[in-house]
């Protein structure tokens, strides 16, 4: 067996070093300002005991970025950092099933919010926009159900495929091995990462 040389464990680049002092202070303002308005959300819902939709809304949507943005980061540094550790068993099926996740109930709390303040601001007769905005409130809890649940599912089959694709043909530690095996795992999963909204 050999012994591993601090040069095989951080290989960090110059390009590297540019590129983590440009994305480290973009995610934590983006996380900052998630959680501030998270904090807010909570703050709000302490004095009125009772979320609007688009409250609901809001606190998924800033939730599920703040968490989002939060997988990135840690996955980025630990990619720089110490990218052998992804070569282990769970850990590229679990940062891919939480991108996907993550990825995914942003996509749709989006879509729903931007949906929401359509409906609210629309002034069209049709009987089914009136109706929409009858129902609205009632129909939001059930979309972010399904919102999560889709996710959920997305999830799930991040998991499986990384755990297909990936880990089954790590049954060496040679850099050759790894690499051919990371080439076929980026092949495999790129159409699930462009259904989802691309990573």
């Amino acid at each position: 067996m050999e012994a591993c040389h601090p040069q095989d464990k951080f290989n960090i680049t110059l390009y590297d070093v540019i590129t983590m002092v440009i994305i480290t202070p973009q995610a934590f303002a983006g996380m900052w300002i998630n959680a501030f308005i998270i904090a807010v959300l909570c703050g709000t819902w302490l004095k009125k005991k009772t979320f609007n939709s688009n409250e609901k809304i809001l606190l998924v949507l800033g939730s599920s970025r703040f968490w989002y943005l939060c997988t990135t980061w840690i996955y980025y540094f630990l990619s720089v950092i110490y990218p052998w550790c992804f070569y282990v068993q769970p850990i590229p099926q679990l940062f891919s099933a939480l991108y996907n996740f993550f990825n995914c109930s942003n996509l749709w709390a989006s879509a729903f919010l931007c949906v929401f303040y359509c409906i609210k601001i629309a002034t069209f007769r049709h009987i089914f926009f009136i109706y929409l905005k009858v129902k609205i409130d009632r129909i939001v809890p059930w979309l972010l159900l399904g919102l999560l649940l889709s996710s959920l599912f997305l999830c799930i089959l991040a998991y499986d495929f990384t755990d297909k694709t990936c880990c089954q043909n790590l049954t060496s530690t040679s850099l050759g091995n790894l690499w051919v095996s990371s080439v076929r795992m980026d092949e495999h999963i790129f159409p699930l990462f462009w259904s989802v909204g691309g990573f």
